[in-house]
């Protein structure tokens, strides 16, 4: 699919944000609408089915966070990408679990904003599922044979550290919360420095620089994202 044929919809209450997307987006071939508020917003995705949303967090009347657990409760899967003040980490994590796709801070620039929605439009239109051997830079993970690879060697890795690093590669991209880590690896909410120690014996194991990562790096206080798949 190419971005011509992709309408994203930008909820966002500030003219000035909605005309900087618009430009900068269509720029990118993309066509987008707008919706000041969640009314709006409602309405446009009744009305044009769009493939991916910009969602500010700090609507009026009906918030973000609510606008987005409404879509998700209607059983709307579409991609959602967060905009939100660089601070507000807890609106973001929050958003995170209720099942936004990923976020972007303001300001923020509109390469950074176009990465994260090819990221999350790639993951709703290939629907790729696991792929047997995940490849990003030096790094390769056989998900199939639980082998992995830094520089075509062999890297030994204890249980959970695999089970972090598989989870990171099936969501490759995309940010995972602290929360959900822990859920899916240890199955509850375990403190997360538990989960802070395995992250930094991993990157020990695969990162030629762990104070500087190249592969798993640390959304502050909202979690960890893998780098993409080149």
């Amino acid at each position: 699919m190419t971005n011509s044929n992709v309408r994203i919809l930008v909820v966002d209450d500030e003219p000035p944000i909605r005309k900087l997307l618009r430009v900068g987006l269509g720029s990118q071939g993309y066509a987008v609408s707008e919706a000041p508020n969640a009314k709006v917003a409602i309405e446009l995705m009744e009305a044009e089915k769009p493939d991916l949303v910009l969602l500010d967090l700090g609507l009026p009347g009906m918030s973000g966070h609510e606008l987005l657990r409404k879509w998700r409760d209607d059983g709307l899967d579409i991609p959602v990408v967060m905009l939100s003040s660089r601070t507000d980490e807890a609106g973001i994590v929050q958003a995170l679990e209720l099942g936004a796709d990923d976020y972007v801070t303001k300001p923020f620039g509109m390469n950074e904003l176009v990465a994260r929605i090819r990221v999350a439009l790639r993951h709703k239109f290939q629907q790729q599922g696991e792929k047997p051997i995940f490849q990003t830079g030096d790094l390769s993970v056989d998900l199939v044979k639980r082998i992995v690879k830094v520089e075509g060697k062999e890297v030994k890795l204890s249980p959970k550290e695999y089970d972090i690093l598989r989870m990171l590669v099936q969501h490759a991209g995309k940010v995972l919360t602290h929360h959900f880590l822990l859920k899916q690896v240890w199955g509850d909410s375990t403190d997360v420095q538990y989960l802070r120690v395995y992250v930094r014996q991993l990157r020990q194991k695969i990162e030629k620089s762990p104070d500087q990562p190249r592969y798993i790096t640390t959304e502050t206080g909202v979690g960890y994202r893998l780098r993409e798949a080149e």
